[in-house]
């Protein structure tokens, strides 16, 4: 559906040259929901605006629907941009406009009568679910009734693609996550294929079944969702996640906290991680009952993601270093990960094959 190829973009000044997007090389199938995540400065608006050539790439390719939008002639590109749809964080909608001659807006050169035009712009208010402010202006919507139109207006030309610059960071989480919802939905009943470019974890955790992470103009990591989440390779994922998943703060608050921290001789602190079945397993009553192990949890999260649950926990695992070995090594055996939290406090290492740091 979409393939960059090698794609650059070089800025050239009088004194500096800076290199925004460096040899990416990205592929993202027809109904894909592609996260595009990274920092402020990554790279990654750059990237996305090379996919409809709003940016043109310094150096490769950008194919869409087997064309190279880099071959063709002013009118074809016109003619393939309509095919892909874009929204921005700030809506952009015309203020002394209706809602509906927002929506109806792309379509003033589509060579629809005005009926036809009327018509499918009440279908598009329907869709994004706006009925009712077809004679509204801007000013007296919300946030998320602009992007609300913003969508319908990027939907008029029955595009194939929609990139999504960044389009929930100016909405407050509920709003967010409503947007998200309906973007879930145009994916499912359009087949409509969408990349989103956010610098939020949870973005893409509610919405995308694959991801690529940036960082200084280069994609570092990318995978499908469970796998990104589940096994990252790169510190900058790392803190994606753990940010998103709150194991970070929750890590940090536990730190601070003495009374949690009373730990003894035989006491490790721990992270464990799983994935899959293993959520569904009574682990952590194991532990006790087979193995003699005392686990006191700290903090815990379950997510589901692409229908996949994936938890955490933060523990204190007590008992004999014997017995701990020999849990340690069932969990291992259900996929379970245990990470052993260095603190300041003493701490009986586990033997290195039951953890991963």
């Amino acid at each position: 559906m979409i393939t960059l190829n090698n794609v650059s973009v070089t800025f050239k000044g009088k004194e500096t040259t800076i290199k925004a997007v460096e040899n990416v090389q990205l592929t993202i199938e027809k109904g894909d929901v592609f996260g595009i995540v990274g920092y402020s400065g990554a790279g990654k608006s750059t990237l996305v605006r090379t996919i409809n050539l709003l940016q043109r790439p310094s150096e490769g390719s950008v194919i869409v629907s087997g064309q190279d939008l880099l071959s063709l002639k002013p009118k074809e590109l016109r003619a393939a941009r309509k095919k892909i749809g874009m929204i921005f964080q700030h809506f952009n909608l015309m203020g002394s406009r209706t809602i509906a001659e927002n929506v109806a807006y792309p379509l003033r050169k589509s060579g629809l009568t005005k009926p036809q035009i009327k018509e499918k712009v009440a279908a598009l208010l329907q869709l994004v679910g706006l009925t009712d402010k077809s004679s509204a202006y801007p000013s007296q919507l919300s946030g998320g009734q602009k992007q609300r139109v913003a969508i319908a207006r990027s939907l008029a030309n029955d595009p194939e693609v929609l990139l999504c610059d960044e389009a929930t960071s100016a909405l407050d989480p509920k709003t967010t996550l409503s947007i998200l919802e309906l973007l879930k939905e145009l994916n499912k009943k359009l087949a409509l294929t969408i990349v989103i470019i956010t610098h939020e974890m949870q973005v893409v955790k509610e919405i995308c079944n694959k991801v690529a992470v940036m960082e200084n103009g280069h994609v570092v990591e990318e995978g499908d969702l469970v796998s990104i989440f589940t096994e990252p390779k790169e510190r900058i994922t790392k803190d994606f996640i753990n940010t998103s998943t709150h194991v970070d703060q929750a890590l940090e608050s536990i730190l601070k906290h003495p009374t949690l921290l009373d730990l003894q001789t035989n006491d490790v602190l721990a992270n464990i991680s799983y994935v899959g079945a293993s959520t569904s397993d009574p682990l952590i009553a194991t532990l006790t009952t087979r193995f003699g192990i005392t686990t006191n949890i700290l903090f815990g999260n379950v997510e589901i993601l692409q229908e996949t649950p994936v938890g955490n926990l933060i523990v204190v695992l007590s008992g004999e270093p014997g017995r701990r070995d020999k849990a340690l090594a069932y969990l291992q055996s259900k996929n379970v990960k245990v990470t052993l939290i260095h603190h300041h406090q003493r701490v009986i290492p586990l033997k290195k094959e039951h953890y991963i740091v």
